[in-house]
């Protein structure tokens, strides 16, 4: 690694630091002549409307705001210096051999790149040419900063045969560096096997089985940026969505995307996807697992679907001084061949009256009449038409309809009949059935079911591409619902089997491609840890055993030795946990307190009368707050730099069962990137030996 003080014998360069300095600066000025240029726009003479206008405008604010110079990030990280001239095409217009690689393309006034795109097929080398494969890249530069200024390079010769592997110090450094505020981007230091799923096709599904620590999140949110960058217009005209556990993690993740210079990507938890309803209840673990089951699937379309009823009368439409009669089989032959189309309920509802005004047209012609599409639309509209619609296919609210599913047990019994037994229908019905759906104590499940009614009713519009993180905890219902959203979309899936800790966690990926109607997705598997430490993480894979066999321990890059500590406290623990703050807070970054619920109320007010000021999860830390105070089931996807862990064996007993504790403890213990503390006074579990 170069500092500004060392010397470098590559070419006639006398001063190669104040030079990468120079053009940093050119850079950022010009990226401020860019972002200027915009500004100075003029719409008046170029917008026809109003409301062209607005959208112009629009379109050139949020220009501007991917112009944005953040002047504590790095406008680029590396320089890729190619034993041959790249093509014009590939290197957008550049045709030269030397190449900086940032977040964004900035060009200078004749419109010459200065940085090109991390997301650029000429970058690509930048994260995967190796010694075995250059990629026609003589000569590899990674660039240290220290808050915004560039202090440091480091080089490898990849064509160059005499020269030996070594880790990258820059590397190792920025992978390291203490974590304060929210998650940050990892373009810098993208490995090849994690490029290879962010650049991965937008046509496929991928999902990504990902050990604590190996950048899964990261990895799912560039490839967001890389898609939008390949893929502009087509996900412009569908949309990209982020679906997260809570909102803890959606505000904890919600910085990369705009440091990418992406502003237009949509976040949202299951629960505010399928908002039809306002959640005031809450079920019990095993009434949830029958209401998340696949079956429950069927149970809705069966109910949708019997008030359909076959016509025994016949409709007779009088138009002027005629009657057109339509005889009651025909009226059948209809019906029925609209519900073998398997089409949605109102479409065929709609559907419905145009086929009976279309046989009451053949009869008209038949009459030596010559009815026109008007005509046709008029039948259509008559009261006895509308009459015979509703009468054989009634309207269906889908929020009505799932409050008499959960109120009425005949009526959950006909639709569940061959589906759910006895004891699984007395599980999914209220014991106090309310009033009306307005009054209903409706339950996250409960959403969920309305969401697919609704769809079951009225196809929901598909998106470009989603991304579900922490995916492993939702149930099959949950998949459907986020799978209705990307059916003519892609989908990046993102979690750890070893991590669910929900009552109803998926079992494999393959049953959960299936619920999400992505059957031939391509499953890849992280086991290569970069942030948590090896110590950490080889403590806590002792309860793989117990929590997913099936899955290979994960393995770390990062050697720190003396980075754990397990201390069992006989008495006066909640002194023992504020000493362990104060002793993490000693350090550079960010500490994480994570509890059992029960304990969190006790603690903080432990915290508070120290004065020690504390946050909740997903909340930015500042200077003079850096300690979060974390309920263990809000944990999961969120990292410290340093983790104080209290009492392992209440956040195990806070679960409804010990797997599912066992796993609420593992994602707890992996939490931590530089060290981690667990204070206990009760036995540790024995699976942790």
């Amino acid at each position: 690694m170069h500092s500004p003080t060392s010397t470098d014998a590559f070419a006639a360069d006398t001063d190669p630091l104040g030079r990468e300095r120079s053009h940093l600066a050119a850079s950022r000025a010009a990226l401020k002549a860019m972002r200027e240029d915009v500004e100075a726009l003029d719409l008046r003479d170029v917008t026809g409307t109003w409301v062209s206008a607005l959208v112009l405008q629009k379109q050139v604010d949020e220009r501007i705001k991917a112009l944005a110079d953040l002047a504590h990030t790095p406008l680029f990280f590396g320089r890729l210096d190619y034993l041959h001239t790249i093509s014009e095409a590939d290197s957008e217009g550049s045709g030269g051999e030397q190449f900086y690689i940032g977040r964004r393309h900035v060009h200078d006034a004749d419109g010459d790149p200065m940085v090109i795109d991390w997301r650029a097929p000429v970058s690509q080398p930048f994260y995967r040419a190796s010694r075995k494969d250059p990629m026609d890249v003589a000569k590899r530069r990674r660039f240290g900063y220290t808050g915004g200024e560039l202090t440091a390079y480091e080089d490898e010769n990849l064509s160059d045969p005499d020269e030996g592997d070594t880790r990258s110090a820059l590397l190792a450094a920025e992978i390291e560096k203490p974590r304060v505020g929210p998650m940050r981007d990892i373009v810098a230091t993208i490995q090849p096997e994690q490029d290879e799923i962010v650049r991965a096709d937008i046509t496929g599904t991928v999902c990504v089985q990902g050990a604590p620590g190996t950048g899964k999140t990261a990895v799912g949110l560039h490839r967001v940026a890389y898609l939008l960058y390949a893929h502009r217009e087509r996900l412009a005209r569908t949309g990209t969505l982020v679906v997260g556990p809570n909102r803890s993690f959606l505000q904890y993740i919600e910085q990369v995307l705009p440091a990418l210079g992406e502003l237009d990507v949509a976040q949202a938890t299951v629960q505010e996807l399928v908002g039809h309803v306002e959640v005031r209840g809450a079920d019990a673990a095993d009434t949830a697992r029958i209401k998340g089951d696949a079956r429950m699937a069927q149970v809705l379309r069966n109910a949708v679907r019997s008030g359909i009823t076959l016509p025994t009368e016949p409709c007779v439409v009088v138009r002027g001084s005629r009657r057109w009669r339509v005889p009651a089989y025909e009226l059948e032959e209809i019906v029925r061949e609209l519900m073998d189309r398997d089409i949605r309920y109102g479409a065929a509802a709609e559907a419905l009256p145009q086929r009976i005004a279309h046989a009451v047209l053949v009869k008209m012609e038949q009459g030596g009449e010559a009815p026109d599409d008007r005509v046709q639309d008029a039948v259509a509209r008559n009261a006895a038409v509308k009459a015979a619609v509703k009468a054989c296919w009634p309207a269906v609210d889908p929020v009505k309809l799932v409050h008499r599913l959960l109120s009425d047990a005949e009526f959950l019994a006909a639709a569940a009949d061959g589906l759910l037994d006895a004891d699984e229908q007395a599980l999914v019905l209220w014991s106090k059935p309310p009033r009306s759906a307005r009054t209903a104590p409706w339950s996250a499940a409960d959403a969920v079911l309305i969401d697919e009614t609704t769809d079951l009713v009225h196809r929901t519009a598909s998106l470009g591409h989603v991304v579900v993180d922490e995916a492993q905890d939702l149930s099959p219902m949950q998949y459907r619902a986020i799978g209705r959203r990307c059916t003519t979309g892609s989908a990046t899936v993102l979690g750890d089997l070893a991590q669910g800790t929900t009552p109803w966690a998926t079992g494999s990926w393959q049953e959960a491609l299936h619920h999400l109607g992505k059957d031939g997705a391509h499953i890849e598997e992280l086991t290569q840890g970069f942030r948590v430490p090896g110590e950490v993480i080889a403590y806590a894979s002792r309860l793989l055993p117990a929590i997913a066999p099936g899955l290979a321990p994960a393995t770390s890059v990062r050697d720190a030795p003396g980075s754990l500590t397990v201390r069992q406290v006989p008495s006066g623990r909640d002194g023992a946990v504020l000493a362990a703050c104060h002793d993490a807070l000693r350090h550079e970054g960010s500490v994480g307190l994570i509890a059992a619920d029960a304990r969190i109320p006790v603690l903080a007010e432990m915290l508070e009368a120290a004065g020690l000021p504390h946050l909740a999860p997903g909340t930015e830390t500042t200077a003079d707050a850096r300690l979060t105070l974390v309920p263990a089931t809000l944990a999961k996807g969120l990292e410290y730099d340093y983790v104080v862990l209290d009492e392992p064996a209440a956040i195990i007993t806070g679960e409804p069962d010990h797997r599912t504790g066992l796993r609420r403890l593992y994602v707890s213990l992996t939490r931590a990137v530089s060290g981690l503390t667990v204070l206990h006074t009760e036995p540790l579990p024995e699976e942790l030996g």
